[in-house]
């Protein structure tokens, strides 16, 4: 946290500001560029990596998988929804809805994807079981 924030944040709690102008405060600080941005990770590839080793299927190999998506395809694939036709849109929309996603494949900008992408960077998912294990992560 930085000094201003927190010194924002402490005339709030000693009643020296309501709740309405330490927001004033905190928002100003933003579009300042005062409050340090964090910098997020330019990420290239989804990786899925799959080691079973346990998985002899008679080769004498354990199954391994490893699979590197390049982030451009998935920018390329969510660009793609522009070809989708209209009735086959509002299909996969009507069927989305049922599952209660709300989901407009015709509205999305490239905004959206890059802050999709964006959200990738964070991801990590690691399942160790048995003896084997998977692990979905970007680099």
């Amino acid at each position: 946290m930085t000094d201003n924030r927190k010194r924002i944040l402490d005339m709030l709690e000693a009643g020296k500001i309501s709740a309405a102008e330490a927001m004033k405060l905190l928002e100003a600080m933003e579009k300042t560029g005062t409050e340090p941005r964090r910098e997020v990770r330019k990420i290239k590839y989804l990786r899925v990596l799959i080691d079973n080793p346990g998985g002899d299927h008679g080769g004498g190999k354990a199954d391994k998988v490893n699979v590197r998506v390049p982030v451009s395809l998935i920018r390329a694939g969510m660009k793609f929804t522009s070809l989708i036709p209209q009735d086959a849109a509002d299909q996969v929309e009507g069927e989305l809805k049922k599952k209660g996603i709300s989901l407009n494949l015709k509205n999305l900008k490239d905004e959206d994807i890059e802050e999709l992408i964006a959200a990738l960077a964070e991801l990590e998912v690691d399942i160790d079981g048995g003896e084997g294990k998977v692990r979905v992560f970007a680099e």
